[in-house]
Order: C-alpha cells, then sequence, then structure tokens
C-alpha cells in the first residue's frame, strides 16, 4: 500500500515559514513528505532540508519522493524529541524554520494492521514507532482500570471514561482483547444508546486516547517545544498543526510563555525575574483549513496551526 497522506494546511505553512532560498529547514513529523516537498521546492542549491519520522513507512516514502532534490535533502529515523540531538549529530547549529504535523497519517489509519483505526479489525497496536515495545495491546490489557480510566479521561476527554474502563478490565478477565474491533465493540457497549448519535463513532476518544498514551505524544510535545525553539535562527519560524484540544493548549501555553516568559507580580513597576523573550506569536488565533479544504479532506476538520517567531 502507497503512503498516502494529504498534508493539511499546506499552503498556510508554506507562507508561514517564509522560507529562505538558502536557509535550513527541519520538518519533525516527515511522514509522506507532502510539506517537505513544497519546501523543498523553495530552497536553492545551498538550502538545506532536514526531516525526522519515528515510523518505517513515512521514512522509506519520503526518501523516494525527496529523492529528486538530491544532496540538500536528510532523512533522520528518529522522534522529534531528539531534534537538539539530530541537529548536533548533523553540525547544525540553528535552522530558519520547524514544522510539526501532529496529526495521524491518512496511511497509519487507513492500513489496517497497524491497529490505530477503530473503524478497521486488525491487531491492537497503534505504535508509530514499531521498535518500542509499548502497544495499545499492552495497554489494554495490563494496565489497570483507575489508570485506564485517567488515560481515557484526560486523553480522550469522555465523560463515559469510568464506564469504559470498567467494561475493558471485566471483558479482558474472559480472554485477551487483541483486536480493534473487539475493543471498539466494548467501548460502544459503555455508552448510552442516546449519547451514540453525538460526536461521532462511541470509540474515538477512547482509541485517541490510548494512541496518544502508546506514544507518549503529549509529554514529547510539552517537553520539547523550548529546545525547538531555541534551535530558531533569528527570524527562524515554528509552524505546529494540532488536531485536538490537549495539544493545542500545549502550544498556545508554551508560545505564550516564550513570548513573555516573564514571572514578576502584575504589580511590579519593572522587571526583576531577567526573563527575556525569545520572540513574538505570529498568529493570535490559530489558523484553520478552509471550508474548501474541509470539503476535500475531511481529516483535516479539526486541524490548528499555530506559528511562532525567534527574535
Amino acid at each position: 500500500m502507497e503512503f498516502v497522506h494529504k498534508s493539511v494546511l499546506l499552503n498556510e505553512v508554506i507562507e508561514g515559514l517564509d522560507i529562505k532560498e538558502n536557509g535550513t529547514y527541519v520538518d519533525g513529523t516527515l511522514g509522506g513528505a507532502g510539506h517537505a516537498m513544497h519546501v523543498c521546492e523553495k530552497l536553492g542549491k545551498d538550502g538545506r532540508f532536514i526531516g525526522i519520522d519515528q515510523d518505517e513507512d513515512a521514512i522509506e516514502a519520503s526518501t523516494k519522493r525527496l529523492e529528486k532534490y538530491g544532496d540538500i535533502v536528510t532523512i533522520v529515523r528518529n522522534n522529534y524529541s531528539d531534534m537538539t540531538q539530530v541537529m548536533d549529530e548533523l553540525g547544525v547549529s540553528g535552522v530558519d524554520g520547524i514544522t510539526l504535523d501532529l496529526g495521524v497519517s491518512s496511511f497509519q489509519l487507513d492500513t489496517a494492521e497497524r491497529g490505530f483505526s477503530y473503524r478497521l479489525d486488525a491487531p491492537l497496536d497503534m505504535r508509530m514507532d514499531n521498535r518500542q515495545p509499548l502497544s495499545a495491546e499492552t495497554v489494554v490489557n495490563e494496565y489497570s482500570e483507575n489508570e485506564l480510566f485517567h488515560i481515557i479521561k484526560n486523553y480522550g476527554e469522555d465523560k463515559f471514561a469510568k464506564n469504559i474502563a470498567k467494561h475493558i478490565v471485566i471483558e479482558r478477565q474472559e480472554s485477551p482483547i487483541l483486536t480493534t474491533k473487539r475493543l471498539a465493540e466494548i467501548v460502544d457497549h459503555a455508552i448510552p444508546m442516546k449519547m451514540k448519535k453525538q460526536g461521532g463513532h462511541p470509540a474515538k476518544r477512547t482509541f485517541q486516547a490510548i494512541r496518544i498514551e502508546v506514544n507518549h505524544e503529549l509529554d514529547v510535545l510539552e517537553k520539547n517545544i523550548n529546545d525547538m525553539i531555541d534551535l530558531l535562527n533569528p527570524g527562524g519560524r515554528f509552524c505546529i498543526i494540532t488536531f485536538h484540544s490537549l495539544e493545542d493548549r500545549i502550544v498556545k501555553n508554551a508560545f505564550r510563555t516564550a513570548q513573555n516568559p516573564c514571572v514578576c507580580p502584575s504589580d511590579f513597576p519593572v522587571c526583576v525575574c531577567g526573563r527575556k523573550s525569545k520572540g513574538k506569536i505570529i498568529t493570535r488565533k490559530p489558523i484553520l483549513p478552509t471550508e474548501e479544504e474541509i470539503e476535500g479532506n475531511p481529516r483535516s476538520k479539526s486541524a490548528k496551526l499555530r506559528i511562532f517567531e525567534h527574535n
């Protein structure tokens, strides 16, 4: 199956990066190289593009698609959490733009055996990096009822989290829960009938929550935004696309703190904490997909783009 992923907010990201012909640009979630190809198109022979992804299939697909750009492209299989280390190893001291697209790719969702989709029957997996030991099967079958409750409540924001966790534990006592289909059915039975018509598929939030736990998505994002901002050269831009409120809140707060890190009490006449601004937020409100984009790519509906510029 070909690695297909329709890049979300493509024009808005390319415009937001404000690409310099001889600049250095990093995509920390390379995927199928949708955004990357358009960045490379704008780079000259002295420009440089570095693509990072932890997904084996993404690395294979993007390597083929970016082959025509030759030596200006470097592709590394890693998590963007190690971006600073990757730049050190490549001898790159600063970059002019960074992109993160935090969505699950269409390829990951539509490839049944990856176990991301509640619509396709497959082994419970959900790993973006198949080298890691933790999978959805482990979470569902080995986490305590209380741990499952907190994951589904906090990461899935599902008000039926307690009942869903309870049903999962009851069912796994009968036999291990090994497939996406069985998990989706368990979640479906845990939600009251009258609520099933609201907010899409009943299992959507639970699958999101377990995926976030398996891949440590929020922890990785929260712990590494500042380090990535510090990689930017003066005038460098950081574009982050999020797909749910938890991610967006982390990005919004991190950008606000980077713009105004002062912790002095509001009644102080001057700042005495000595913390300096790292730059400015370009997007006062997040950029959203147009109705035309949503019509052509329904998965873009919840996307939000925020942009930060380094001093």
